[in-house]
Parts: structure tokens; C-alpha cells; sequence
């Protein structure tokens, strides 16, 4: 039997974490993503870098059979076609109909179902849609009718009645027409009701009280005329909101973070800083590439034996060294001789992944530092130090080992080059900093520093001293940044990953509590 075609995906509300396993592996198998508008964009990072990108978008009633021709006509070309979803396809979308169409054409075709608007969204606002004590029904109501232009032909009496929860897809500008409509046919006044904006988002807004005070809450903040998708929410289980918020109550919720680091090494920050709710945006200032001259690695990768000390003072250090040396059959068991010093414990870390033991981790991350952890281990003269770098890197560190006696092999072990790729989002990126938009730029390296300024330009340094808080991994990062007069106003004492998001973190928490002494003093 043939296999699908055609997968209707449904990829959840915004967070593009909630699409299934089965629904990620059939988009990564596609030729062709054909998405709506709602679908997060993050999700679309997921498919195949040579797949063929649609964007259905909003369009109008009498178009959408043109999307089912669409389909067709790309299977017919023999590709695999993966259409998301936003939410699940069989609820409250167009999936039954795309999938009756496909049907009808001879397509054979996979349903892969979606966590529901009408469940991810409220439980991403800390609302149980069912609780024992909230009555003994759950009723979804599509907030339009067929057309989108009206209002749902449906039986508001019963429903203002009903001893339970209701749910209401509907764009913000119909949620007043549907409140209205509640009262008007019973629904008490009084009775608890949220609106969830952004559902699953980092940019989430929820709003609760009563009917009645949802009702004013539009002309008050002029919702009246918004498009946007958004979820009504009436019962009493809205009033556990207080108690169950968790995704907007994080440390970061509402804070947009700006991401310089290298592309291959940011994903565990940008996973740490959207786990504590930031919204991150990725503008990769450097790529790490081999030396010009790979000879001096090289013959040092052959002769570790004749060095005392390797100092590795970044982790990009310890992988094109290893790089090197585990080339030519050699393996770790090769890797005897000398003792192995690692600036930082992110590089200890790495180093540890190859299962290699460190013996001296400096407390103090600068040169002056290391020299003098160095010196606690025993005298420097004559004593023979590896040091591999990068092609930018300081030679601060050299100079002060060779004043000190020590006989330094100083080697090219990588480049850092300005990273080409991240012209593509630069514009977005620049705008918002003029704006004011970002909240955080964070520096991991000096580097990454120098080509901001290369790549945005130093009068936009001046913008980002106004609006933006600069946060940066260590002192010399923090350095390389005071060069071009940016104050630094996050810096850890621990100089990790780790920390960097922890002190950010620690910023906001303080500044919120700040402010909210500061308001409660003023009442």
C-alpha cells in the first residue's frame, strides 16, 4: 500500500514546542511546508532545509479551495506535502475539508492530530479548563459564523445556563458581541471570564475579572477593532488563575533577548533563557572556522608529550584542539604527558566530555589569574606551555607565561569570522534596537562584541546605551565592550552559560521587586 502524502499537521498554539514527535518527524520528511498564518515561524526551522516554504496565510472564504488544489497539484509533481495546522486540524479548522478534498482526488493522506487551542491556551494561562468543582460540562463555541462575519448561529440561552466551562474561538473584535450576548441571555454579570491574547507565546496577554468587567476592559485598552486570534474563557475555573499561573510568571516572561553567540553554540542558551520565559532572537556575530595555517596545530598535536601544561582558555579552544588531535588514529590514550590547565568551568566541561581529567581550573578568569594559579602548582621556569587560541585572541596571557620563565608554544588553533548569515535578520534586528524593542543584548566573547559594532555601527552603540541593558559572560568580554563605550550592567562572577542566564534572571527579579516597593510605598 502506498504511503501518505499529504500529512495535516496540527502544531498546537504558538509555543512551537508543542508539536508532536509524529507531527515533527513528517514535517522533517516533507518536500513541501504549506502553512497558515498563526503557525509559529520557529516550527518552520524544522523542516528540511531544501523544502519548499508556502505561506497560505489569511485569505479570503472564497479562496480557500485554492489551497486544496494546491495540495494536489504537489503531490501530483511527486513531492511529500506537510500542511500545518495551527492547533489540531479537526477542531474548529479547515482540516475536514482539506482532508474530504484530498479524498475526493484519490490523495492518500495522514491526520496528525494537534494539542487543541481550546486546551493549550488556557493551561499556558494557569486556567484548568474542567475542575471537580466547576461544574460537570466543557463547551467550545466557535465565535463566528460560517463566514467569519457574524455571529455563531447557536443557542445563547442554553449556553448562558449551563453549569460548566465555555470556551470561545473568536477574534478579539467578536468577544464583545459574544459577552453581550451571554448577559443579554442569562449569564450573570458576575460570572468569572478570561481573555488569553497570544496564546503559548512569549508576547502572551490574558486578561480576567467578570463578564462585566471584560465588557469594559475593550473600550478601555481599544481592543475594539484588533484581528487577532484569541481565546474567551467563562466559569469559574478562571478564577484558579491566581493560583496556577506559571508561563507568564516566569523571571523573563515579556523580556526580549538578543543572542550573538555563534550558531552552533547557542542552543543551550537560548534554551535556558526561554525556559525562564524570555522571548530570544538569534544574531550570530561570529562563526568559528580552521586556522588559515593548520601547520602549527598540527605538529604540537604531535609532540603534546614534550609540553608540561596545555592552557585552554575557551571552549573553542578545547575543540579544535581535539579536533586535530584525534585525527591520523590517534586517541585519547595519546593525550599523556602533560598536565592540562582549563580557563572557566564551561571549558572544564567540555574537556570532561572527552573524558579527560583537569587538574587546575583557575579561580580568576584574567591572565594575572591564571598566571597565578599556574605558579601555585610550582615554579614557571623553563616549564614548557601549549597555549592554542584563537587567531584574535590576547597575547596577554603569552607575554605575562614568558616573563614568568615559562617556555610557551603559542598556536593558531581557530578563527572567529564575522558569521555572513546574520544579514539576513539584520534589518529586523536594527530597527528594533533604534526602537528600543530589545531588552537584553547579551555578549559571550570579545569578538562577538567587535563585529556588532562592525555590523550595526558605532553610532548605534549610542542607542543601545539609551534603551538596551548589555549583559556579557566575563570581564574580558566586559572589556572589550568598555572600548566602544557600552556599559555592561549584567556580568556573573561564575563566567558560564549558566550564570550569564542565571544574572539576568537576578536583574529582573530585582528591578520587579524594586518597582514593586516602590509602588506599594507611593499607595
Amino acid at each position: 500500500m502506498n504511503s501518505p502524502s499529504v500529512f495535516l499537521i496540527g502544531v498546537g498554539p504558538g509555543d512551537p514546542d508543542l508539536i508532536t514527535v509524529r507531527g515533527r518527524d513528517c514535517l522533517q520528511s516533507a518536500d513541501v511546508v504549506i502553512h497558515d498564518q498563526e503557525v509559529n515561524k520557529l516550527i518552520l526551522n524544522q523542516a528540511r532545509p531544501n523544502a519548499e516554504v508556502i505561506n497560505v496565510g489569511y485569505m479570503p472564504q472564497v479562496a480557500k479551495e485554492d489551497i486544496g488544489h494546491l495540495l494536489v497539484e504537489k503531490v501530483r509533481e511527486g513531492k511529500i506535502v506537510a500542511r500545518l495546522k495551527w492547533g489540531d486540524p479537526f477542531v474548529f479548522d479547515r482540516g475536514g475539508e482539506e482532508a474530504l478534498f484530498l479524498s475526493q482526488n484519490g490523495i492518500r493522506f495522514e491526520i496528525v492530530p494537534g494539542v487543541p487551542i481550546a486546551v493549550g491556551v488556557p493551561a499556558y494561562a494557569g486556567i484548568p479548563v474542567t475542575h471537580p468543582s466547576s461544574g460537570d460540562t466543557l463547551t467550545i463555541v466557535r465565535g463566528h459564523d460560517a463566514t467569519g462575519k457574524k455571529m455563531p448561529d447557536v443557542d445563547w440561552k442554553a449556553l448562558a445556563h449551563l453549569n460548566g466551562t465555555l470556551l470561545f474561538y473568536a477574534s478579539v473584535h467578536q468577544i464583545p458581541d459574544i459577552v453581550k450576548s451571554l448577559i443579554t441571555h442569562g449569564c450573570s454579570p458576575n460570572t468569572p471570564a478570561g481573555i488569553v491574547r497570544y496564546g503559548a507565546l512569549p508576547t502572551q496577554k490574558t486578561d480576567t475579572g467578570t463578564l462585566a468587567d471584560l465588557r469594559d476592559l475593550f473600550w478601555q485598552i481599544h481592543l475594539g477593532s484588533e484581528q487577532i486570534p484569541a481565546l474567551l474563557v467563562v466559569g469559574t475555573v478562571v478564577q484558579f488563575r491566581d493560583h496556577l499561573r506559571w508561563f507568564d510568571d516566569r523571571p523573563l516572561f515579556g523580556k526580549r533577548v538578543l543572542v550573538t553567540r555563534p550558531r552552533d553554540q547557542a542552543t543551550e542558551l537560548l534554551k535556558q533563557l526561554k525556559a525562564l520565559g524570555a522571548e530570544t532572537l538569534e544574531a550570530p556575530m561570529i562563526k568559528i572556522v580552521p586556522p588559515s595555517d593548520p601547520g602549527p596545530l598540527t605538529t604540537a598535536v604531535t609532540q603534546t608529550t614534550q609540553f608540561d601544561w596545555i592552557v585552554f582558555t575557551s571552549v573553542n579552544a578545547v575543540d579544535a584542539f581535539m579536533e586535530a588531535f584525534l585525527t591520523d588514529g590517534r586517541d585519547i590514550r595519546a593525550l599523556v604527558g602533560p598536565r592540562l590547565c582549563a580557563v572557566g568551568t564551561g571549558t572544564a566541561a567540555r574537556l570532561s566530555t572527552f573524558k579527560i581529567h583537569v587538574d587546575l581550573v583557575p579561580s580568576e578568569f584574567t591572565a594575572a589569574g591564571i598566571l597565578a594559579a599556574l605558579q601555585t602548582q610550582g615554579p614557571l621556569e623553563n616549564v614548557r606551555v601549549l597555549l592554542p587560541r584563537a587567531d584574535i585572541g590576547r597575547t596577554l596571557l603569552r607575554d605575562e607565561l614568558r616573563k614568568s620563565g615559562a617556555v610557551v608554544t603559542d598556536v593558531i588553533a581557530y578563527q572567529t569570522k564575522l558569521d555572513e548569515e546574520q544579514n539576513k535578520g539584520e534589518s529586523d534586528i536594527y530597527q528594533m534596537l533604534l526602537e528600543g524593542q530589545i531588552d537584553v543584548v547579551t555578549f559571550t566573547s570579545g569578538s562577538a562584541v567587535q563585529n556588532f559594532v562592525k555590523t550595526y555601527g558605532a553610532e548605534k552603540m549610542l542607542d543601545l546605551r539609551r534603551q538596551t541593558i548589555v549583559a556579557v559572560i566575563g570581564p574580558v568580554t566586559a572589556k572589550e565592550a568598555l572600548k566602544f563605550d557600552i556599559p555592561v550592567t549584567i556580568q556573573p562572577t561564575t563566567y558560564t552559560i549558566a550564570a550569564l542566564v542565571d544574572a539576568i534572571a537576578a536583574h529582573f527579579t530585582s528591578s520587579d521587586q524594586t518597582s514593586a516597593d516602590v509602588k506599594s510605598h507611593n499607595e
